[in-house]
């Protein structure tokens, strides 16, 4: 399985399972650059606002000045770079629903820093679909991510179309080229192994290129 409309398909039982006092969380791992946040975007257009909302595990990254005080600035996005206890949280939160909407955070690359309160999701929208690199991960605070995760799914897409991606992103965002390649090289690809080591833990892997 791997076609959008088979996805959203797969998608949309999920969502019909949630409702209101309780909704369903899809979600959607993979490496650096994999697509990740295009694909839960589609995702959430084909079902609609009332249906399914995307909630970031990037809205977690802890913000710049507390990765220069941690020392972790030079390898923000490994894992000990986010807030897991704080997403685990949302996720429990989201999980259940006692009529109120909830607030998460989104993550703002223009600035590189997390925006509280950004992303409002409402008490009778039955489908969240949460995407990030540690989905999957098994180690600390993340192993308890996978548990509340109705459905997870990990995307596998090409990997030099991955980089180039990644490289690309980073550009647009105001990096020089040459700084860009040495960050991927330095800091995005041994990530992308580590999350590579959660792929069996998916309930389905998608060739997304």
């Amino acid at each position: 399985m791997g076609t959008t409309s088979e996805l959203v398909a797969r998608a949309a039982a999920l969502a019909a399972r949630g409702g209101r006092g309780s909704r369903c969380v899809l979600g959607i791992a993979g490496p650096p650059g994999a697509g990740k946040s295009t694909l839960a975007a589609r995702l959430a257009e084909a079902l609609g606002p009332d249906t399914a909302v995307v909630v970031p595990m990037d809205g977690f990254h802890l913000a710049q000045a507390e990765l220069a005080r941690l020392g972790r600035a030079d390898r923000k996005g490994a894992p000990d770079t986010f807030d897991a206890a704080g997403y685990v949280a949302l996720l429990r939160r989201l999980r259940g629903s006692d009529g109120a909407t909830v607030y998460a955070p989104a993550f703002d690359r223009s600035i590189e820093e997390p925006i509280a309160g950004s992303v409002p999701v409402g008490p009778d929208v039955p489908l969240v679909i949460t995407e990030g690199n540690y989905l999957l991960h098994d180690a600390g605070e993340w192993a308890e991510v996978r548990p509340l995760l109705d459905e997870a799914w990990y995307l596998e897409p090409q990997e030099d179309l991955r980089v180039r991606r990644l490289v690309d992103r980073h550009v647009r965002h105001g990096k020089d080229p040459e700084y860009a390649r040495a960050w991927v090289a330095r800091s995005d690809e041994p990530n992308a192994r580590l999350v590579a080591r959660g792929r069996h833990r998916a309930d389905l892997v998608v060739d997304h290129g």
